[in-house]
């Protein structure tokens, strides 16, 4: 190998045995580089996680609030029963029906006048039961009483609404509307 042998050593002469302070300078500016990197994600954490908290606090908030406005939400008519109505035969399952719809009115503080159940519809849709009903409920308790129609077991759908206004300007929270409401249901039996 003669007088011309190469080395990586001589190719490439490193920085700390020329210029040691610099290449201790420049270790050091990592170092504080790298710590402040650090820092900085950490506290970025940090302030995540504190967000993340107060929303958590104000969804259970917004959870506590939905359920203490949800009308019947712990009655046995929002959660529990069949979907379907009742009865052994469609006559009783029209009763049921009346039943479960004169539960909602006075339960939201009004008064069934009339009702009546339409059983003759079976030919278009087997198992339907329909009713006609008109009340006179407060202002303030209809929007409560169709969420309870519609939230609860068994299922109902609310297929026409009508409602008067009262005639005489008074109090909304008391004054009473005249409603028409057209509620409709499956029978679990069948013809």
């Amino acid at each position: 190998m003669g007088a011309y042998a190469v080395t990586l050593a001589s190719m490439f002469p490193t920085i700390a045995a020329r210029k040691p302070l610099m290449a201790g300078l420049a270790y050091l500016a990592a170092l504080i580089g790298l710590l402040l990197t650090a820092a900085w994600i950490g506290t970025a954490l940090w302030a995540e996680s504190l967000d993340n908290a107060e929303l958590r606090d104000r969804l259970a908030q917004l959870d506590a609030r939905v359920a203490a406005l949800a009308p019947n939400a712990s009655g046995k008519d929002s959660q529990s029963g069949s979907p379907f109505i009742e009865g052994a035969t469609i006559t009783q399952a029209g009763a049921t029906l009346q039943q479960r719809v004169g539960r909602a009115v006075v339960k939201a503080g009004g008064s069934l006048l009339s009702s009546q159940v339409d059983l003759e519809d079976q030919q278009a849709r087997p198992g339907a039961i329909a009713l006609s009903a008109d009340l006179d409920i407060p202002q303030a308790a209809l929007q409560g009483f169709l969420y309870d129609i519609e939230a609860g077991m068994p299922y109902l759908f609310v297929d026409t609404l009508s409602v008067q206004l009262p005639r005489t300007a008074g109090d909304q929270e008391t004054s009473r509307m005249h409603v028409s409401i057209g509620v409709s249901g499956q029978w679990e039996g069948r013809p």
